[in-house]
């Protein structure tokens, strides 16, 4: 009984730790040229996505929601993300601009995320940040084939245009999430300010 609740209890964090291992096989893989290398990485890639919704499930399921977990969990989204944009832009097959942009907001997301945790303000995450990472997730599938893979299409649809034009909205939305991230630990430290003067 025991050891069954020990592993519900550490499966949402095995999910977590399982996008981080994902990495490896998925850049292996687009250093690869060919075509089968690719869609499988994409494969590979879009399970790894899905692992974001099921550590969250069952972590609410069986009670094993931890501070480790909430720490591990967007930091397992932004190394899986950030590696394959990387490798992607090694590529050429994204701009390095928008690359930079977005793990340069990541990374101080980040530390604000850990000055706040200190102060012990909890802010809640934003509306553009869940379109940001849903965006993400859905452009990158497209990037990762490259623009090859759609031309034996019959109409030659364009789909690794819309994933960089996804890419790129993605990225704005990251910035406004990320600003509105700090505005509202400003206002909740204003707020936790102004009741210790009273």
């Amino acid at each position: 009984m025991n050891t069954s609740k020990n592993w519900q209890k550490r499966l949402p964090m095995w999910i977590t730790l399982s996008r981080i291992f994902f990495v490896i096989p998925i850049l292996v893989l687009l250093n690869n040229p060919g075509l089968p290398s690719k869609i499988i990485a994409c494969v590979i890639f879009i399970i790894a996505s899905i692992t974001d919704y099921y550590d969250g499930y069952f972590a609410r399921k069986y009670n094993a929601t931890s501070n480790m977990g909430k720490f591990m969990d967007p930091v397992a989204d932004k190394i899986l993300v950030s590696a394959i944009l990387i490798m992607l832009v090694i590529q050429q097959l994204v701009d390095p601009y928008m690359v930079i942009l977005i793990i340069t907001r990541d990374t101080l997301i980040g530390g604000l995320r850990s000055v706040a945790a200190a102060d012990q303000i909890v802010i809640d995450a934003k509306p553009a940040g869940k379109w940001k990472t849903a965006l993400q997730m859905g452009a990158i599938p497209f990037l990762i084939l490259g623009p090859q893979a759609w031309d034996s299409f019959p109409l030659s649809i364009p789909l690794h245009q819309w994933g960089y034009f996804a890419l790129w909205v993605s990225t704005i939305l990251s910035l406004t999430s990320g600003w509105g991230y700090y505005q509202g630990y400003r206002k909740a430290l204003s707020s936790l300010n102004s009741k210790f003067i009273r």
